[in-house]
């Protein structure tokens, strides 16, 4: 993450393990691998070393809005789970749902980051964005939310590439 400049674009610190991902098109997520947003379409399944009896944060974001070159809406929240049991992403509570990569037609390569963090509590979290809503995306800072959370450095971590492909025009059209 540090030769990507995730490091120090959205945090401060390398998460020391690796989030597993796998796609249901079949792809699993390798660091900085270049995936298609036809592929990472649908919500994938995660893991990662986890305490049974602990509570997790699982975040998705893109730093790369609109472009990496000017990344002006830095972040783009893409999934949000908090109060994560070990680390079974279905028993959380969703904050924001899964939507995959979307960048604009010319963009170029965008990152798409997943970071874990293990929670100091349960987290009381009211907010909910549903997977056709743009509203609570745009311009979201990690930081801050590591911030109000209190949640530390990640523990684990991943992310992959991808540029605009015919899909792309599909997923804005379901995003009001």
């Amino acid at each position: 993450m540090n030769s990507s400049g995730i490091i120090p674009d959205i945090i401060d610190a390398s998460p020391k393990a690796l989030v597993q991902l796998s796609y249901p098109s079949g792809v699993k997520v390798e660091p900085g691998k270049e995936l298609t947003p036809t592929q990472v379409k649908d919500q994938p399944t995660a893991s990662w070393e986890a305490e049974d009896d602990a509570l997790y944060t699982l975040f998705m974001v893109d730093p790369d809005a609109p472009s990496r070159a000017e990344p002006t809406y830095r972040e783009i929240l893409h999934w949000l789970v908090v109060n994560i049991p070990g680390n079974k992403v279905a028993d959380g509570q969703t904050i924001a749902e899964y939507i995959g990569s979307g960048p604009p037609e010319g963009s170029g390569l965008h990152r798409y980051v997943f970071l874990v963090f293990k929670q100091a509590g349960k987290i009381e979290a009211t907010q909910f964005i549903p997977k056709t809503s743009r509203e609570g995306r745009v311009s979201v800072k990690t930081r801050d939310y590591i911030a109000k959370y209190n949640l530390g450095d990640p523990i684990a971590g991943n992310f992959y590439q991808a540029q605009y492909d015919d899909y792309v025009p599909i997923l804005k059209a379901q995003l009001s």
